[in-house]
């Protein structure tokens, strides 16, 4: 008896050993089993990496990934790029397994995965936004990611947008996803100053997501719009002055107002083209 008792500590700390070798989780995902509207299949390393360089990810961003599944793609903002970022899942087990997983790789202190509907959280500080869906998820999601902040950039594994079309589409290997950028509401009617010898011209805008149309009321003629589109906040077109020249805009655009410039024309000209400050509001129709 005085043996084993002087044995116990040590039989203990064997035992105590044998423990902590064991593999600290037991859960595993299948793939291909399904969640709440989706299945589970994570997406291929490369496309996770050509998707986050489209949109130009930096330490500055914060990423968001919609059905987080393993956390793979949080972890690889953080990882590769150096963002803060944030999955939201709705298997509890997955949920817990992307957070032990950004504790692995040594981003825990970037990367934090919710247990969630990605229906009910606010994801609307973030500055990119990732999806692995459905069609008609992404279709039910849509009016939420257009209403975030201009510049807002979206990516897709497989699905589109609908209408919405990418503004690039991008190829690893038999994979392909998408590259969105949410686009400023500039549809209606801006007095703007600065684009002629009048004090104010009345720009007519029709728009279809970052593709727009329009005319140009100027100097008491109207002409249509060249060129004209909407990338994120950065509204540009161009136009025919009274002399005939061909004139650039770029102006950024902030609720009911925009300031820019009016620059052109470029090339084999004697002098660089003066570069004129415009600004503009809104009309109420």
């Amino acid at each position: 008896m005085l043996k084993f008792t002087r044995l116990w500590p040590l039989v203990a700390l064997l035992l105590l050993q044998a423990c902590s070798s064991l593999p600290p989780e037991t859960y595993a995902p299948r793939l291909g089993q399904m969640g709440k509207d989706v299945m589970w299949l994570p997406t291929r390393d490369e496309l996770v990496t050509q998707m986050l360089q489209a949109a130009r990810v930096t330490p500055d961003d914060e990423v968001v990934d919609l059905g987080a599944g393993d956390g793979k793609i949080p972890i690889a903002a953080a990882v590769q790029f150096g963002a803060r970022a944030w999955g939201i899942e709705y298997n509890k087990d997955l949920a817990a397994l992307a957070q032990r997983n950004a504790q692995r790789a040594g981003v825990v202190d970037r990367v934090r995965i919710v247990h969630g509907d990605i229906f009910k959280e606010d994801f609307s500080k973030a500055t990119v936004v990732t999806l692995y869906l459905l069609e008609e998820l992404n279709a039910q999601l849509r009016p939420t990611i257009l209403a975030m902040r201009p510049g807002t950039r979206v990516l897709s594994n497989t699905f589109s947008m609908g209408d919405w079309e990418p503004d690039q589409v991008i190829r690893a290997g038999t994979n392909t996803g998408y590259f969105w950028t949410v686009p400023a509401v500039v549809q209606g009617r801006w007095a703007v100053q600065g684009l002629g010898m009048a004090k104010t011209a009345v720009l007519s805008l029709a728009q279809k997501h970052q593709r727009l149309g329009g005319s140009l009321s100027l100097d008491g003629q109207v002409q249509t719009l060249l060129g004209a589109r909407v990338d994120g906040a950065d509204l540009h077109f161009s136009f025919v002055n009274a002399e005939g020249l061909l004139k650039s805009v770029k102006a950024q655009v902030n609720g009911t107002v925009l300031q820019g410039e009016v620059t052109g024309p470029y090339g084999m000209v004697d002098t660089q083209p003066e570069v004129v400050t415009i600004s503009g509001r809104r009309l109420v129709n």
